[in-house]
C-alpha cells in the first residue's frame, strides 16, 4: 500500500511540473529565436542572396548585456572642465599629435579630397576609438537585432539592421567580422550602418569600404562625413573667449547668432583679449560649463561636428583636441 501511495505521489509532482514548464511564458531568447524568422523577407529586399539571408538570422544572437546597456544610460555628471581633462588628457594629446605625424600622407590625401583639416580627422579618431584601440567587440547584427526585438526604438534599430545586411552584402566586411559597440556603431569612425552606406568611402580603390582596418578608407570616411554635412574648409570650429561685461548681458545658443563684429562690439574678445579676427563670419556664444566655465563662440564647422555626436561636450572636446594638435606651442606644454 505504501509503494502504491509512493507512486502515486511522484507521478502527481511529474504531472505538475511538465503541467508548470508547459504552461510557463517563453524566455526572451526563445521568442528571440522566433521573432527573428520574420526578418527573411525584408533582408531578401536589401538585395541580399537568399544564402547569405539564412546565415545572417542564423548567426542572431540575444544579447542581454546590450538590452541592460541601453536601459541603464545614465546622464552624465562629469562638468565642462571635468570632461576636458579627464577625457582629454595630455596623455591622448600627445598620442594624438604621434599619430598625426606618423599618418600625415593618409591624412593628408584625405585634406585634399575632403576639404576637412587632418587635425579634425585625428581628433574625431581619437575621441571616438581612442586612435582604433577601442571600436567595440559586439556582433553588430546581433546588436541590432536585440535592440530592434527589444521595442523601445525598434524601427530605428530594424533599419539599421537592414542597412547591415545591404552592407554585408556588397562585401565590405564579413559577417563574423562585423565588429562595434552595443548600439551598433561600427570600426574606427563608430558609423551606423545607414551612415556607412551615406558616408563611407572606398579611398585606395580595392573594392571595399574598410572603416575596421584601413586607415586610408577611415580618415578619408571621416572627412567625407563632416564634408557632406557641410563643413568649411577655409573656417576652424570656433574659438574660446572671454567677456569684458557680465555675463548676464549676453544671449547664448544658436538663435542669437551675430557676426563677429557684433560680437566684438558687445565686449566679446578672444581668450588673450586681443580683438576677435575681423573677417565675414556668423557665430553664437556657448558656455558648456556654465556661467564660471569656458565660453565658447562657435561656427558652421561646430554644427557639423554635433550631427556627428549631438553634445556640446563632445564638440568642444573634438576642437580642444585638435587646436592643441595643430598649436602645441599655446597649449601649456
Amino acid at each position: 500500500m505504501k509503494s502504491k501511495l509512493f507512486f502515486l505521489l511522484g507521478f502527481s509532482l511529474f504531472v505538475n511540473s511538465v503541467s508548470v514548464e508547459a504552461t510557463s511564458d517563453p524566455t526572451p531568447e526563445q521568442k528571440f529565436a522566433e521573432w527573428k524568422q520574420a526578418l527573411k523577407p525584408e533582408m531578401l529586399e536589401q538585395g541580399a542572396p537568399e544564402s547569405l539571408v539564412d546565415e545572417i538570422i542564423g548567426s542572431l544572437k540575444y544579447i542581454p548585456r546590450v538590452i541592460e546597456l541601453d536601459r541603464r544610460q545614465p546622464e552624465g555628471t562629469m562638468t565642462h572642465e571635468e570632461y576636458l581633462t579627464r577625457v582629454i588628457p595630455d596623455s591622448k594629446v600627445k598620442r594624438a599629435r604621434k599619430e598625426f605625424a606618423k599618418n600625415r600622407d593618409l591624412l593628408q590625401e584625405a585634406e585634399t579630397n575632403t576639404g576637412v583639416s587632418a587635425r579634425f580627422i585625428v581628433a574625431l579618431w581619437g575621441k571616438e576609438t581612442h586612435f582604433g584601440n577601442i571600436t567595440g567587440n559586439y556582433h553588430v547584427p546581433s546588436a541590432l537585432a536585440t535592440l530592434a526585438f527589444d521595442g523601445r526604438r525598434a524601427s530605428f534599430f530594424r533599419k539599421e539592421l537592414m542597412a547591415a545586411t545591404q552592407i554585408l552584402k556588397e562585401g565590405h566586411i564579413s559577417l563574423d567580422d562585423m565588429k562595434g559597440s552595443w548600439a551598433g556603431a561600427m570600426g574606427n569612425c563608430q558609423f551606423m550602418p545607414s551612415s556607412f552606406l551615406r558616408f563611407a568611402t572606398d579611398a585606395n580603390g580595392d573594392g571595399k569600404k574598410d572603416i575596421w582596418g584601413d586607415k586610408q578608407d577611415i580618415f578619408a570616411s571621416m572627412g567625407n562625413y563632416l564634408a557632406q554635412s557641410g563643413w568649411k574648409s577655409e573656417q576652424t570650429w570656433g574659438r574660446q573667449v572671454k567677456i569684458l561685461n557680465d555675463f548676464s548681458n549676453y544671449k547664448l545658443g544658436k538663435k542669437h547668432k551675430q557676426t563677429l563684429a557684433q560680437w566684438q562690439a558687445q565686449g566679446v574678445r578672444r581668450y588673450d583679449l586681443r580683438d576677435l579676427p575681423s573677417v565675414d563670419i556668423e557665430a553664437y556664444l556657448i558656455a558648456p560649463g556654465g556661467e564660471k566655465g569656458r565660453l565658447y563662440l562657435v561656427y558652421n564647422n561646430f554644427d557639423v561636428l554635433m550631427r556627428w555626436n549631438r553634445s556640446h561636450y563632445f564638440a568642444t572636446g573634438v576642437g580642444y583636441l585638435a587646436d592643441r594638435i595643430a598649436y602645441p606651442a599655446s597649449s601649456g606644454d
